[in-house]
């Protein structure tokens, strides 16, 4: 028998959302380390409440982080059809380094740090790095990007600095910078006489 799919009545709705509210804060500045019940805590409802909606911490975490990660997959999407391949991977790498550096979450899905991940959270962060391979090869292929570099290289530059800038010793380095410093390596050598 196939149980019926009802929508929530008001009142779980508004609890289900402020679990919502709660866990996007708390996984954005936290990450996958903060508590179940510190989570229903910031919800103002009780652990039962949360376990009825996410019956474990990766279900919240993945209904949380894919709000995080679709709208970053649809913009690499859309960027493969950009004019300057170059420009379109920089941006792309901006756009997913500034805002990894204020959501640990997105992080901790990015770089599956800290958890093991559902399978639609790890199939989407896959889907992501397929799309930034996709940018990465058109890149190179019009000379913007060095080409003796693959799409494991990047991601493991990429994930580096994404945890780095994460790490609590690492608070006053600037992301920035950091990104000038990841853009000048990505950049074709010159070559040498």
């Amino acid at each position: 028998m196939v149980a019926e799919s009802r929508p929530l009545r008001a009142d779980a709705r508004r609890n289900r959302d402020r679990l919502l509210q709660a866990a996007r804060d708390a996984f954005a500045a936290e990450g996958l380390s903060v508590s179940l019940d510190e989570i229903a805590r910031r919800a103002g409802v009780g652990p039962g409440t949360l376990y009825r909606h996410f019956p474990t911490k990766e279900a919240l975490f993945e209904a949380v982080v894919h709000e995080r990660l679709d709208p970053l997959l649809a913009e690499a999407r859309a960027l493969r059809r950009a004019d300057d391949a170059g420009a379109a991977l920089f941006a792309f790498v901006e756009r997913l380094v500034t805002d990894a550096a204020t959501k640990a979450d997105l992080i901790d899905a990015i770089a599956s740090a800290g958890a093991e991940l559902q399978t639609t959270v790890a199939t989407t962060t896959a889907g992501l790095w397929e799309e930034i391979g996709h940018l990465l090869a058109r890149a190179q292929a019009s000379g913007a990007i060095r080409d003796d570099i693959d799409i494991a290289d990047l991601t493991a530059v990429l994930s580096g600095v994404l945890l780095a800038l994460r790490h609590h010793a690492n608070q006053g380095a600037n992301p920035h910078r950091t990104l000038a410093i990841l853009r000048d390596g990505l950049r074709p050598r010159p070559a040498t006489a």
